[in-house]
This record gives structure tokens, C-alpha cells and sequence, in this order.
């Protein structure tokens, strides 16, 4: 294992760790990690013992939006400047900054292929960030992903509704006003998200939201975003108190039916919960048959 600093492509100061395979391979995953979580996750640990084995290398970092609240620096040729991140203050869509760096750096480091794995909020970065790709006709990045691995791509801002119910509303003119008096670092009130969140991020999530908005299921029988994806697709949920409106296998069935990727491989982990606690190896031995397919 080796530490490994790398810059996302605005300077952000990053850095994860590499699980490296006995024997010299070309192919690694690049994990990134979901809300107020980091790559030091117990499910990382399996996960790379599992690929390492079967000589696949493993890289998790530490993203921009990594636990609650910390400080994260940004060095622009020198210049340091010191911002509040992690889940609390982070705007999702800078997640296409450190995906778009680590890729840079596993690159250098030699790698031809590199499968992009998300869990939860980090699948959602991944989705943006492989759409903006193709957008700005990155191609030689783009000819360096060899798969899309998406663990628990939640729809952010449907489940928000819900969990808030009738107060949906009244949080979000709260968060407007806030927007409007220039105060968007200001947190929100506790039981307006499942953890700390500043009004920023609050409205990425219930209002500026049309460039996360492509997880729609059951509303949106196009899925576009994810249609856009023409490389292997490997899709997964568990079945026990995961975030999902549908029921797991009726949510299988849905998205089956909508994508045509013809190299897709989407299913659920029978009684896994979001963070696949338990399951770790049933998912890693289900990934890696995806990358040997």
C-alpha cells in the first residue's frame, strides 16, 4: 500500500491510497468514496484485498467532499488558498476536479485501465463527470475508462423530498432567503438533512440540481445520463434499508428495461443495506467478474 498526493485539475490538494497487486498489472479501480465518508472505509480494505488478489490494482482518495467538515487547500502555482470542505460545504459537481486529477495521476503512474467506481453521492460525481467528458470530446481521457462500477446511485433529489415530506418547501425558501442575504456558508437546520449541511449545498441538491438530476427512476423512462454511458456498466443496491423508493427488484427490473447499453451488468445484493456491510466480498467477487467478462 502507498500513499499517494495528487492535485484535482483546480489545485485542490489531494491525496488516497494505492493497493498494489504482487505481480504488475495495467488495470486499477478508482474508487471514490460518498457523503461524510473517506478511503478508509473497512468495505475499501476488503475490496482492495479482493482485486489485489485476483491482480487488479486499487485506488481510493480522499475527495474534496470527504467527512463532515475540514479544511482543504488549494495551490495555483503557488498561490495557497485555505476553503472549508468535506460533505458539509461541498458542491458536488467539483467532483469532475478530483476524478478528472486522480485519472491524470494513475495515468502517470502507468495504469492503461482504469474502471471508475462510486458508492452513493460518489456515483454521482462519476456519472456527471464521465457525461462532461464526452461533452468536451475528452477522448484520450475517455480511452483510459474501461468500465462505469456504480454501488447504490441513489436519486438525490426525489429522496430529499421525501425524507423532508411537507416541509420540503418551507427548507427551501429558507435556503433562498439565506442565498439572497449572501449567507449560502450559514448551516442549514439539523432536520433539514440527514447530517450537517451549509445552504450551498442544500441548494445543489433541492434547487440547482438539473446536472445531478439523471437517477430518476421510476419518473423518467429515458435516463439519458446514464444511456450515455457506452462502456461496461456494472449497477448495484442492497434490498435492506437502502436508499431507494422502489423495491430493490422492482428498481432492477425498471432500469434493465430503460438502459441499452449491451454491456451492462445491473442487479441487487440480496439482504445488503447502502453501505454493503457484511457483503463486501460477494460484491468484490461480482465486480471483478465484470472486469474479466
Amino acid at each position: 500500500m502507498k500513499k499517494i498526493d495528487f492535485l484535482a485539475t483546480d489545485g485542490l490538494k489531494l491525496n488516497g491510497l494505492l493497493y498494489e497487486s504482487n505481480q504488475k498489472t495495467d488495470k486499477v479501480i478508482l474508487s471514490v468514496h460518498g457523503m461524510s465518508s473517506n478511503c478508509l472505509k473497512n468495505r475499501e480494505d476488503i475490496l482492495s484485498k479482493c482485486m489485489n488478489q485476483n491482480n487488479i490494482d486499487y485506488f481510493c482518495f480522499n475527495n474534496r467532499g470527504s467527512e463532515l467538515v475540514r479544511y482543504i487547500q488549494k495551490d495555483i502555482n503557488g498561490e495557497k488558498e485555505k476553503l472549508l470542505g468535506g460533505t458539509t460545504y461541498e458542491d458536488v459537481l467539483e467532483g469532475y476536479e478530483d476524478i478528472v486529477g486522480a485519472i491524470l495521476k494513475l495515468r502517470e503512474l502507468g495504469y492503461k485501465e482504469i474502471y471508475l467506481q462510486g458508492h452513493s453521492l460518489g456515483c454521482t460525481k462519476i456519472v456527471y463527470t464521465y457525461n462532461e467528458l464526452k461533452e468536451e470530446e475528452e477522448n484520450d481521457i475517455l480511452d483510459s475508462i474501461k468500465g462505469i462500477i456504480l454501488l447504490s446511485l441513489i436519486d438525490i433529489p426525489k429522496t430529499l423530498e421525501i425524507y423532508l415530506g411537507e416541509n420540503f418547501n418551507s427548507y427551501l425558501r429558507l435556503a433562498e432567503e439565506k442565498e439572497q442575504e449572501g449567507k449560502v456558508k450559514d448551516l442549514m437546520p439539523k432536520e433539514a438533512f440527514i447530517h450537517p449541511i451549509s445552504v450551498k449545498t442544500f441548494l445543489r441538491y433541492a434547487k440547482y440540481n438539473k446536472d445531478i438530476d439523471f437517477a430518476g427512476y421510476g419518473r423518467d423512462n429515458k435516463l439519458e445520463k446514464l444511456n450515455n454511458i457506452d462502456i461496461p456498466l456494472f449497477m448495484r443496491w442492497g434490498n435492506d434499508k437502502e436508499m431507494i423508493i422502489q423495491k430493490a427488484d422492482e428498481l432492477v427490473s425498471l432500469v434493465n428495461n430503460i438502459i441499452i447499453n449491451d454491456k451492462k451488468d445491473i442487479d441487487y445484493i440480496d439482504g445488503s443495506n447502502h453501505s454493503y456491510d457484511g457483503k463486501e466480498e460477494l460484491v468484490a467477487k461480482q465486480i471483478i467478474e465484470f472486469i474479466n467478462k
